[in-house]
């Protein structure tokens, strides 16, 4: 686990170079015709697991960027429901191209007429051969059961499809493409600051290795990236552990804050973002909320920031960057995090108990 959550700029660097040239994002698997992309009505991401709140992420990268809407399902739920249709495309997101709830979910998609493409990280997977269009990461094999580099690739392949989906529909003008895919070129190099933050990471383990329950909150594009932290905890730690939209904890979450529960709050920002900025500030004022109540803070804050460090028990600074981008960068302190308490609680971080790589059964 720790030897891949080090791989992580590798594994987004080679998921996206292949795919940008001349300053525009190139796309070669994805065979579907654009007029088919300017006519979507709908998009449905279908995902399992830490896959899932890639698509979650995904969801707020494709609606501000390519302007369609998006719903996002559990693999395991989709079967139960009727969500698409002709005009629309489905997008399966799956780490090995096994997995078999995301497999019956591609094809009861096909069978309503929805379009599919497939994410993945195995190139001759079944998915990956049943999709029209499939989108392979880079990040090479993952042995760890909990998935780390595979997270980031998805979410940097999610990033360029949304891009690729504006341009086609019109929403992205060419300077906003070039600056964009210049702000995602520079995350692997930003990644490999943020693995500096790994000795911080193994000594808040020490402190906090002993709790029995964590919450994760995060508002927005952030929001997953809570989840995905809180599961990472679970898988390789066992310990109890949520992830919640921010605005969320004080319609019932706010009864379990006390001394002994430790939070942690994606408190970033982006500066050139409005809507960030304002959910910035809505943090802050759940920061100071929490500590009235007794709670201990573990915060995730850009460079430079003053007001954070002020409020939260601890603070995790990380580099600037744009907000859709952001959750990059943000989960891997929360890996981190998760692996220290786990090796610290004397448990066998990659081979957590109960727990397959690939689901391969309903």
């Amino acid at each position: 686990m720790i030897k891949e959550i080090f791989e992580q700029p590798r594994a987004v660097r080679d998921t996206i170079a292949p795919r940008i040239a001349g300053g525009q994002v190139s796309l070669e698997e994805v065979r579907i015709a654009a007029e088919e992309f300017r006519e979507l009505t709908k998009i449905t991401i279908v995902a399992s697991g830490t896959s899932r709140h890639a698509g979650m992420a995904g969801r707020y990268m494709i609606q501000e960027l390519a302007g369609v809407p998006v719903d996002v399902d559990y693999a395991s739920e989709f079967e139960y429901r009727r969500v698409t249709g002709l005009g629309e495309l489905t997008i399966v997101i799956t780490q090995s191209g096994e997995t078999a709830d995301t497999t019956a979910a591609q094809r009861k998609a096909k069978a309503q007429g929805s379009r599919t493409l497939a994410i993945s990280n195995v190139k001759d997977s079944t998915i990956a051969r049943e999709a029209d269009a499939v989108i392979c990461t880079n990040a090479g094999p993952e042995i760890s059961i909990a998935s780390t580099k595979a997270f980031t690739a998805q979410l940097a392949a999610l990033y360029l499809f949304a891009l690729y989906l504006g341009e086609m529909r019109g929403t992205l003008a060419s300077a906003q493409m070039s600056a964009r895919i210049a702000d995602l070129e520079a995350i692997p190099a930003k990644l490999e600051q943020v693995l500096l933050r790994d000795p911080q990471c193994e000594d808040l383990a020490r402190d906090y290795y002993s709790k029995d329950d964590f919450l994760f909150i995060g508002r927005g594009v952030h929001y997953p990236i809570a989840m995905d932290g809180a599961l990472k905890l679970k898988e390789v730690s066992y310990i109890h552990a949520e992830g919640y939209p921010g605005g969320e904890i004080k319609h019932g979450p706010y009864a379990l804050i006390d001394e002994k529960m430790p939070i942690v709050v994606i408190a970033t920002r982006d500066d050139n973002d409005e809507g960030s900025l304002t959910r910035y500030e809505k943090n802050i004022t759940s920061l100071r909320e929490i500590k009235q109540r007794g709670g201990y803070t573990i915060a995730l804050a850009i460079e430079g920031d003053t007001t954070v460090p002020a409020i939260a028990d601890h603070v995790i600074f990380l580099p600037p960057a744009p907000e859709l981008l952001l959750g990059m960068l943000e989960i891997v302190p929360l890996q981190l995090l998760a692996y220290h308490i786990a090796v610290h609680r004397g448990l066998d971080v990659d081979r957590p108990r109960n727990l397959v790589k690939s689901v391969t059964t309903e």
